[in-house]
C-alpha cells in the first residue's frame, strides 16, 4: 500500500507541528511528542505518524534532545583560510571526518576586505580537557589550510532555530524587550553523567519516536527510568540541556522538491568597546536571528564583536531585516563603525561531538596520541 502521509513542510498540519516542534521545546521534556501535540493542536498519533514520515522522506534531517554544548565542552567559530583548489576537500574532511566540526559552511564576503579570504566556516566543540588549538593545528595539516581563527563566543543572546515559524517574518519584526544574555561556561560531569547524557543526546530514529521515548535510552544508559529522569531535570537545572527539536534540512531540496531556505548570512558588526551585551541583546531580539552571540574577530575582521546568523528564501529580505537591525541599533544609540555579510554556499550541519570516550577514539583511529591533544 502506497504510504498517503503527507511529509511535506508546508502541508498544513506538518506546518502546526513544525511550529512547535523546530524550536518551541525548551529544556528537558519527560514527554516532547505529547508536549508538541498539545501545543500545535494535532493528536498524538498524528504528530508521531507525521514526524516518522516527514524523517524518512528528509524533510527533517534529524529528530533529537539538543544540549547547550558551549557548557559541557570548549567551543568557537573558525574561520579558515584554505587555497582555494583545496577548498572542497577540506570541507568534506571537515564534515564526513572530524566529529567535533559541526556547522561546515563556505562563505562569500559581500564586502571585498581582509577578512574575505576566510571562505570555510566551521563550529567546533572539543570536549573537556582536550585543546582547541592542537585540534585546529592538526586539521590544517589534514587539510592544507594556511590559518585558522578562533572565534569562540564570550555571550550569546539568541540559539533557535525555527525556519517554518520564521517564514514571512517582517523587517524588523522584534521582541519588546532585549534578549537575555545567556553565559558560556563548562560545567564537570562524572562517569554516570556522561553515560545518560550520550544516550539523552543521540538522534532518534523514526520508529524510535513512540510516546514513552525515554524509556529505551534509560535502559542504554543502564539507569532506571525514574533515575534517567532526575538526571536529566539536574542537567537542566545545570544550563546544559538545550531543547527537544526536529531539525529540518536548511537549503537542499526536500519532500516535494521545496526548499526551507535558500540563503544563510552571517552578519557581522563592530560596536564600541563596553557595549557589546547592549547590542548583542538588541540584535538578539529580532525574530529573524536564529543565532546571537559577541565574540572577538580582531584585526581581520575590522574588529567586529557582534555576530549573527539568519536564514531566508530571499537575498533581498535578508538585507531588508538587516538594514532593520542596522538602524535599530543606531537608534539604540550604539554606532557599528563596520559591517558585513558573509553569504554561506555551500553547507553541511551535523551535531558536534562533545564525548571525552569518542574524542579519545578518534585521536587513535587518525594515528594521534589523545594525551597530546590536552590542554
Amino acid at each position: 500500500m502506497m504510504n498517503t502521509i503527507p511529509s511535506t513542510f508546508t502541508d498544513p498540519i506538518n506546518a502546526r507541528i513544525l511550529a512547535v516542534s523546530e524550536d518551541r521545546l525548551q529544556g528537558f521534556q519527560p514527554d516532547p511528542l505529547g508536549e508538541i501535540s498539545r501545543q500545535s493542536g494535532v493528536e498524538l498519533s498524528n504528530v508521531i505518524e507525521r514526524i516518522q514520515a516527514m524523517l524518512r522522506a528528509g524533510t527533517i534531517r534529524r529528530v533529537r534532545q539538543t544540549l547547550l554544548a558551549t557548557n559541557l565542552a570548549q567551543g568557537a567559530l573558525v574561520a579558515w583560510q584554505v587555497p582555494q583548489e583545496k577548498l572542497d576537500a577540506a570541507f568534506d574532511y571537515m564534515f564526513q571526518r572530524d566529529p567535533f566540526s559541526g556547522h561546515v559552511v563556505i562563505r562569500t564576503a559581500a564586502t571585498a576586505t581582509a577578512g574575505a579570504k576566510y571562505r570555510l566556516w566551521t563550529t567546533l566543540k572539543v570536549p573537556q580537557g582536550f585543546s582547541m588549538k592542537r585540534h585546529c593545528e592538526l586539521l590544517a595539516r589534514q587539510t592544507g589550510a594556511e590559518r585558522f581563527l578562533l572565534l569562540p563566543a564570550k555571550k550569546l543572546f539568541a540559539l533557535g532555530v525555527g525556519h517554518v515559524r520564521r517564514r514571512g517574518l517582517e523587517p524588523g519584526s522584534r521582541a519588546e524587550v532585549p534578549a537575555d544574555v545567556m553565559d558560556v561556561t563548562v560545567t564537570l560531569l562524572n562517569e554516570l553523567e556522561w553515560r545518560v547524557l550520550v544516550a539523552l543526546k543521540r538522534e532518534f530514529e523514526p520508529e524510535e519516536l513512540v510516546s514513552n521515548l525515554w524509556d529505551a535510552r534509560a535502559k542504554e544508559a543502564s539507569v532506571a527510568t525514574e533515575t534517567f529522569f532526575a538526571m536529566a531535570e539536574d542537567f537542566n537545572r545545570r544550563k546544559i540541556i538545550g531543547r527537544f527539536s526536529t531539525f529540518l534540512e536548511h537549503v537542499k531540496p526536500v519532500a516535494g522538491g521545496e526548499r526551507v531556505t535558500r540563503f544563510n548570512a552571517l552578519f557581522h558588526w563592530a560596536v564600541p568597546s563596553g557595549r557589546e551585551i547592549d547590542a548583542g541583546r538588541e540584535v538578539g531580539r529580532h525574530h529573524i536571528m536564529t543565532h546571537a552571540y559577541w565574540r572577538e574577530g580582531g584585526p581581520e575582521f575590522h574588529n567586529v564583536n557582534i555576530m549573527g546568523v539568519a536564514h531566508g528564501t530571499d537575498k533581498r529580505v535578508l538585507l531588508a531585516h538587516k538594514a532593520a537591525m542596522d538602524q535599530h541599533l543606531a537608534d539604540a544609540g550604539i554606532p557599528a563603525s563596520y559591517t558585513n555579510v558573509f553569504w554561506g554556499g555551500r553547507s553541511e550541519i551535523k551535531p558536534s561531538e562533545i564525548s571525552p570516550w569518542a574524542y579519545r577514539d578518534w585521536c587513535q583511529s587518525v594515528g594521534v596520541d589523545p594525551e597530546g591533544m590536552k590542554d
